[in-house]
């Protein structure tokens, strides 16, 4: 059975940085792997995928040597389930806002003792029942899955020091699109300012801690959030392409 890399990276002490693709191409899955990202968020929260895409998605980056994270579009424990029955080793949940929520997600993603994942034990997240005992592949299966609630409202930065206190949370990540929609849509610099104060909270609470919502373009702004204690780091795979495609153009034209 795989190990996951991202997990083990941030136990290290490591920053991990992952792509998100928000449509079906095993490819850009695999580029990310061939050019050694840390993990891709294939992302089913705003991306059309269906669960058999996903499944093909989950496939490519195993090839390639890249953790595979799906973002998933609730909370619910069948929507929890089969995304993870597919493979991937991690979720990202969307507007957990307070402890029961995050609590609810980390039991929902877990097997028993930890949680109340629904059993599927010869499954390809099992191996087809081929690695060990279905005790055996569930323990290494909630060793090596990434939980990952997302601060994104304001509610859930007045929620905070209580989701710091459950269990089976392995990263908080606080993105800036909807935590600033949720403030009022104050400009960039105020949604900055909070996730500056946010971030280096979460740490202090030995939780990892994600950076989302950056622009390609904001090396420094990314940097400064990795200052600050983000080590999870996640990026559009389209605006890379964007970003890529005006420089490679900038620079021809320098030549001329």
């Amino acid at each position: 059975m795989r190990t996951n890399t991202t997990k083990a990276k941030l136990a290290e002490g490591k920053v991990v940085y992952g792509a998100i693709v928000s449509r079906y191409a095993p490819d850009i899955v695999e580029i990310f792997g061939a050019i050694n990202y840390d993990f891709v968020m294939i992302d089913c929260e705003h991306g059309p995928m269906n669960l058999d895409q996903v499944e093909h998605m989950v496939r490519a980056a195993e090839v390639f040597g890249i953790t595979p994270i799906a973002r998933i579009p609730d909370h619910d424990d069948a929507t929890i389930l089969r995304f993870l029955d597919r493979g991937v080793q991690g979720l990202i949940i969307p507007h957990v806002n307070n402890k029961e929520e995050a609590e609810s997600v980390t039991q929902a993603a877990r097997y028993y003792p930890e949680g109340r994942r629904g059993v599927a034990g010869s499954g390809r997240a099992h191996d087809y029942g081929t690695a060990g005992t279905r005790e055996e592949s569930s323990s290494w299966i909630n060793s090596q899955v990434l939980v990952v609630p997302m601060i994104e409202e304001t509610q859930a930065v007045d929620n905070l020091d209580a989701i710091l206190k459950v269990p089976g949370v392995d990263v908080l990540h606080v993105a800036a699109g909807d935590l600033g929609q949720s403030m009022g849509n104050p400009g960039s610099a105020k949604v900055r300012e909070l996730m500056a104060q946010v971030i280096p909270k979460i740490r202090t609470g030995s939780i990892n801690v994600g950076a989302g919502g950056n622009s390609p373009g904001d090396a420094a702004g990314v940097a400064e959030f990795i200052k600050l204690g983000a080590n999870f780091i996640t990026v559009s795979s389209q605006g890379l392409l964007k970003l890529a495609g005006e420089d490679f153009r900038k620079r021809v034209e320098a030549e001329l």
